[in-house]
């Protein structure tokens, strides 16, 4: 099976309704989901707040999509930025496109001057980009069974020490969506 070229790409106003699609469909069976990662994608991107959305595409059709959006340490402005949600349709997945999308992103956030970048996720995937767990870098409110799935990368320098809070755009409620 021949599999098409894959052009990474910043999102266009065209794109938003493939975007909510793509999101829907990744996460409508996922184990860890709430169901309310397409509603967070539009209310960083409503609140301005949506510093890089990449879309995957194929052949005109929107495969993938990541977004990053600014978080703050210790309550300060930090140069940092949250990795999340990241989404491939489920009959695209496995194939490279996630793959492609987070690290397109992360060397756009650090060619732009970016300090480093967070997520919660599963660490067996994201220590292949180089994220790991750092002990002085926590998540407002993530319980200490998850600090593990808490981790970070720096572009320049060391990683910081400090409390991380996501936008407010993540905090949605699975009965709003």
């Amino acid at each position: 099976m021949t599999i098409a070229r894959t052009e990474i790409r910043p999102e266009t106003e065209a794109d938003i309704a493939a975007i909510r699609e793509v999101t829907d469909e990744a996460f409508a069976t996922a184990e860890h989901s709430s169901g309310t990662e397409a509603l967070i994608v539009e209310r960083l991107r409503e609140r301005g707040k949506l510093s890089l959305s990449l879309v995957a595409e194929q052949e005109g059709v929107v495969r993938g999509h990541v977004a990053f959006s600014p978080v703050t340490i210790d309550g300060q402005a930090s140069g940092w930025f949250g990795l999340g949600p990241v989404s491939v349709s489920p009959r695209w997945q496995n194939r490279g496109i996630g793959e492609a999308l987070i690290r397109e992103g992360l060397k756009r956030l650090e060619e732009t001057g970016g300090s480093g970048c967070v997520l919660l996720g599963y660490p067996a995937y994201y220590s292949r980009f180089g994220f790991a767990h750092h002990r002085q870098l926590s998540m407002q409110g993530l319980p200490e069974e998850h600090a593990a799935n808490f981790m970070a990368i720096a572009f320049a320098g060391d990683v910081p020490q400090g409390s991380v809070v996501f936008d407010e755009a993540f905090e949605v409620s699975a009965d709003e969506v």
